[in-house]
């Protein structure tokens, strides 16, 4: 009982699914389901793509059926993970650092915001587009590898802020729970692969989607002397459009 309530907090916190728990829920540590929840994300947009697919299969269609793929993505999260990237874009185009997190904080968006938001969304869309083969494994691995950076970055570096929406975030956890994830991620990777007889598919989602979660999570960090709730979003959207590129790419 008390992993589904901790479930049902995090998919009331990373999503905007119409959901009413009954009781309180305590969101302490809910970022240990966060992968899980880039698998659900991940598997239902993909479930449109599919549908779409099928509907209208002609290659005109493709861009707009990635658009509307990427779209519900976003439509799901309320669009939180974007918010956090495109805060994030403003704080670190100051050139002072002693006010990036100042402007992070304030909820109007600026320019470099608003480029940071059309540019992964431009990204996104492009990419998946490209890709003509394994859609919806390729959105859910993508997804869930995205989220995977973002519990990483929760354990492996300081919260910048005395309070925050992400403060909480840190409370118990534990590191090896973050190793077990992204071991389970890749063993569920590779069983796939073999399953549709792709291990060179397998591998490449497994490798760009743990060193770009990764990567991103630690240049964030090397640039803010931490992490704060925006730049956890900031790792989840940039993962998602670079590894969708790198996969693009790849194929």
């Amino acid at each position: 009982m008390q992993y589904w309530r901790k479930f049902q907090a995090s998919l009331i916190f990373y999503t905007c699914l119409p959901l009413r728990p009954q009781g309180t829920l305590d969101f302490r540590g809910i970022a240990l389901y966060a992968p899980l929840i880039g698998i659900l994300i991940g598997s239902a947009i993909a479930s449109l793509d599919l549908g779409l697919g099928l509907i209208k299969p002609a290659p005109e269609f493709i861009y707009l059926r990635s658009l509307l793929t990427i779209l519900l993505g976003l439509l799901i999260t309320g669009g939180l993970h974007l918010d956090g990237a495109m805060d994030t874009a403003d704080g670190l185009a100051v050139t002072d650092p002693s006010r990036r997190l100042e402007v992070m904080a304030d909820s109007n968006t600026g320019a470099f915001g608003a480029i940071a938001g059309i540019t992964i969304l431009l990204l996104k869309v492009m990419a998946l587009a490209a890709i003509k083969d394994q859609r919806f494994w390729i959105l859910t691995s993508i997804w869930a590898w995205a989220r995977w950076g973002q519990l990483r970055a929760i354990m492996a570096y300081p919260y910048l802020k005395a309070i925050g929406k992400g403060k909480f975030h840190q409370e118990d956890l534990h590191h090896w729970q973050v190793w077990l994830v992204a071991i389970l991620l890749t063993i569920g990777n590779l069983a796939i692969a073999y399953f549709y007889n792709s291990l060179y598919l397998g591998i490449g989602l497994t490798v760009i989607g743990f060193s770009f979660s990764w990567f991103i999570g630690a240049w964030l960090n090397r640039q803010l002397g931490g992490h704060t709730g925006d730049t956890y979003g900031a790792i989840v959207e940039w993962t998602e459009a670079l590894g969708l590129c790198a996969i693009a790419f790849l194929l």
